[in-house]
């Protein structure tokens, strides 16, 4: 008897414990089915093999997953070119650019800066290469618009207040640091103070201005969502916990703010610890618990 996948509507056979289309852990056989198969013996070992034969490379395929670091290593790299192209102009006799050293330190600078981040973007786009082959992928799945929309918004609400936080303290400081220059300068202080008005209104156009920026880009991403052991790939952000004193400090399921998944990871960096919270929403087929309980093995 076949059936029919709940997620993506692909057929299946009566013993697909996990569609073979999208991965999806599909509902318990009907009690007719599990009575004929025990007969046989036969659900155990289809259960024990199913998540195994699931091929994430052909299901990824299907989600059209594309490798977003692999552009940015490219970007680096041409920036990088710019730098070189800048410093070789700054030795060029004839160049408006001739012996204008300060160029020279700025463009070294560029160059040396694009080539560490491609080498580190380089490092990640291997990493997503994992993700997307399914050499290092649990599960994977596309959101629905729905599910992308209520996504974005609540990124949208949780980082506008946390900046509109970081907003309030950071005009205070300035407020405070600049009103002591003004009192003890003698002249100058209309020109300090519109450097003041200038300053807090560049920090609060980025402020607030880098969470609809976001939302955007959310609303407009590709929807597909890849969780692997120490990586995740995120409706086109990519995330990873593989660093050196880094790992998953939590990982659940959760209902609010939307039905999904939880996953708070730690590392340390020159500003010591920090961490990240992603709440990743996912639809009721999804078998979170399987996802978690992976997660949390060693």
């Amino acid at each position: 008897m076949d059936r029919i996948c709940k997620n993506c509507g692909s057929q299946l056979a009566t013993e697909n414990y996990f569609c073979p289309n999208c991965g999806i852990k599909q509902p318990e056989y009907s009690s007719e089915e599990i009575e004929t198969k025990e007969a046989h013996g036969q659900i155990q070992e289809q259960r024990d093999t199913a998540e195994g034969d699931i091929d994430f490379q052909k299901i990824n395929g299907k989600l059209k997953v594309k490798n977003s670091q692999q552009k940015a290593v490219v970007i680096s790299l041409i920036v990088s070119l710019a730098g070189v192209i800048l410093t070789y102009l700054t030795f060029t006799e004839g160049s408006p650019l001739y012996k204008a050293y300060a160029v020279t330190l700025i463009s070294i600078f560029i160059v040396l800066a694009g080539l560490i981040v491609a080498l580190i973007l380089r490092s990640r786009a291997k990493k997503m290469k994992t993700l997307i082959s399914g050499e290092n992928v649990i599960a994977s799945w596309q959101l629905s618009d729905q599910k992308k929309s209520e996504y974005a918004s609540f990124l949208f609400q949780n980082e506008k207040e946390k900046n509109k936080a970081i907003l309030l303290i950071t005009t205070v400081l300035i407020v405070i640091i600049f009103g002591i220059v003004i009192l003890l300068m003698g002249e100058g202080r209309g020109v300090m103070f519109l450097m003041m008005v200038a300053l807090i209104a560049i920090i609060a156009a980025f402020a607030l201005g880098m969470p609809a920026y976001y939302r955007n880009k959310n609303l407009n991403g590709d929807g597909v969502i890849l969780i692997g052991r120490k990586f995740a790939y995120i409706n086109g952000f990519f995330h990873n916990w593989d660093f050196p004193l880094s790992g998953i400090q939590k990982v659940k399921m959760i209902e609010k703010p939307f039905h999904g998944l939880y996953i708070k990871y730690y590392y340390f960096d020159r500003t010591l610890k920090n961490s990240e919270e992603l709440n990743i929403p996912a639809s009721p087929e999804i078998d979170l618990g399987h996802i978690v309980k992976q997660l949390k093995e060693k």
